[in-house]
């Protein structure tokens, strides 16, 4: 089974998210941007995800909106730059936290035959970023992760 690893440095307003998959960068990438396959994998288990709006190219932009017994939590962002099975470099926002926009940057990695995807994210400041950690990101991250290597494996 491949690790999620997520870094936070101390004093710096990154967090970087590393994980190897079974599956090339073609593959892995069509999930990650595929509106169709993106609710299968995105968020933690126990909510659904629902794509509002998602188009995944230079300028484009995206919504998504994650639900459980608790309510509702809606995510959105721009795709400022998409090369194909390498990189995508977008912003990340919480409706929850709308003024904390975090600007990230996805590489899709070719191990032969194998990907690793790493997410770099740079928060407004150390204080936005540990919000963002506190708030029970990691458990999200690390769900999503192995549900995407779930969907890959089929």
């Amino acid at each position: 089974m491949n690790e999620t690893t997520i870094t936070t440095p101390s004093g710096t307003p990154f967090i970087d998210i590393v994980r190897e998959f079974d599956a090339t960068p073609a593959q892995v990438f069509r999930a990650w941007t595929d509106p169709e396959l993106v609710p299968h994998w995105l968020g933690p288990s126990g909510m659904t995800a629902t794509v509002v709006e998602y188009d995944v190219t230079s300028g484009g932009r995206y919504h998504y909106v994650h639900r459980d017994d608790s309510g509702e939590y809606s995510f959105r962002g721009v795709f400022h730059a998409v090369v194909a099975n390498e990189r995508i470099v977008q912003t990340f926002q919480y409706d929850g936290w709308p003024d904390d926009v975090s600007l990230e940057t996805l590489t899709f990695e070719d191990l032969g035959g194998r990907t690793r995807v790493h997410t770099h994210s740079v928060f407004p400041s150390v204080r936005s970023r540990d919000a963002m950690v506190e708030s029970g990101m990691e458990h999200g991250v690390r769900d999503s992760m192995a549900r995407l290597e779930e969907l890959l494996a089929r």
